[in-house]
């Protein structure tokens, strides 16, 4: 492990935090079976989001943009409906763009760390800071679901395994750094929108894991704190 280089400079991912409106209306993985006709509760807010004509009345093209962002996320029953969990799940998306480039505007993670990195439940982000300085990220993230919740506090990493597997969940964990007991930073190859969420950990995009693995090492500071939506 000592032979890895750590990055230098600010590295944003703020691109993969905004979900391409040829994605949301175009192209997906699959298409569904059937499209309810069903106006949603929260179909302005999701008509909105999703770029179409915001009148709160469920169309044909509504259902099909709707089902889409769904269909790419893992978000079920797949039926175009604006459901809540759709519409937290754009809300998510839209409070991880509003941080842009200044993640701890607020503060709450702590800057007389030095190398510190910081999980926001709240807004499902994580970024790697130095003292003030930002040097990598905000990055979205997917954390625990209802009832396994990703526990907030200061920790500090203290087991590192470039290709973990899991003996409990009998799945691989690459890049995982642990930082509480059996909640690690780790790669997950799926959406980080995909709910209910984690059994703790806090999954990460393959690149983003591995940028982490490159940053930070054993004895680094870790601070989680907020609520993750709907736990």
């Amino acid at each position: 492990m000592g032979g890895i280089r750590r990055r230098a400079g600010v590295v944003l991912g703020l691109t993969g935090l905004v979900v391409p409106l040829t994605v949301a209306l175009g192209a997906a993985p699959a298409q569904a079976a059937s499209c309810t006709t069903s106006t949603g509760p929260y179909q302005k807010q999701v008509e909105k989001f999703m770029g179409r004509p915001v009148d709160g009345k469920q169309s044909p093209a509504d259902c099909q943009a709707i089902q889409t962002f769904q269909r790419w996320h893992g978000i079920t029953p797949t039926i175009g409906y604006a459901g809540e969990i759709t519409w937290r799940t754009m809300n998510t998306i839209l409070q991880q763009r509003a941080a842009g480039k200044n993640p701890n505007a607020a503060g709450t993670c702590p800057t007389n760390k030095g190398r510190i990195a910081c999980v926001d439940l709240t807004r499902q982000l994580s970024w790697i800071q130095d003292g003030a300085r930002l040097t990598y990220g905000p990055v979205p993230v997917r954390t625990g679901r209802d009832g396994d919740e990703t526990r907030t506090g200061a920790t500090k990493i203290y087991h590192r395994n470039i290709n973990h597997w899991s003996t409990l969940y009998k799945v691989r964990m690459p890049y995982a750094q642990f930082f509480d007991g059996g909640q690690a930073f780790h790669s997950v190859g799926k959406s980080m929108y995909n709910p209910p969420g984690s059994r703790g950990c806090v999954n990460m995009r393959e690149a983003d894991a591995k940028a982490y693995w490159n940053l930070l090492r054993n004895g680094d500071d870790v601070f989680v704190h907020g609520r993750k939506p709907g736990t």
